[in-house]
């Protein structure tokens, strides 16, 4: 009976600080707004003619959430506004993987990282790479940007 409620109690304490490691990664979020975003993918040099396609993909993977985490089934993360796999294109902890970057330094309210590194994804494997961009962006109506001014 004394070890049942041991194993209670560590399982009781493990939740707690799981729960408490989330708590700064909710209090950091940021929503980017579509014309946030509209600026920030002009001020890394995306052409508007595909900027649509981007602010798309963001809504579709985070839902505009610039800090977002996500762990997947073959236990690699998923960071940042879109989404950057850490099995091929970052490293967590240190510089590494395609974009020569960490992979926290994609979920943070500085999207620039972000974008550089999902750049170089879309370059070298089209929008393909996002499944979530086939199933919400391929083929559909793109978000309106027509009303974000871009100013440098």
């Amino acid at each position: 009976m004394a070890e049942k409620q041991g194993t209670v109690q560590r399982y009781r304490l493990l939740w707690i600080c799981a729960c408490l490691l989330l708590i700064p990664a909710a209090i950091d979020a940021k929503i980017v707004t579509k014309c946030e975003l509209v600026k920030q993918l002009t001020a890394n040099g995306i052409s508007r003619t595909y900027q649509g396609h981007w602010v798309c993909l963001a809504k579709a993977v985070s839902k505009m959430d610039s800090a977002k985490v996500s762990q997947l089934p073959n236990l690699s993360y998923n960071y940042g506004i879109f989404q950057i796999n850490s099995k091929e294109w970052c490293r967590v902890g240190y510089k590494g993987g395609k974009c020569n970057v960490r992979c926290e330094d994609l979920a943070t309210d500085n999207i620039t990282k972000a974008i550089q590194c999902s750049k170089t994804i879309q370059q070298q494997n089209g929008f393909k790479e996002w499944q979530m961009w086939e199933k919400n962006c391929k083929g559909k109506e793109l978000p309106d940007i027509s009303n974000c001014a871009v100013v440098g």
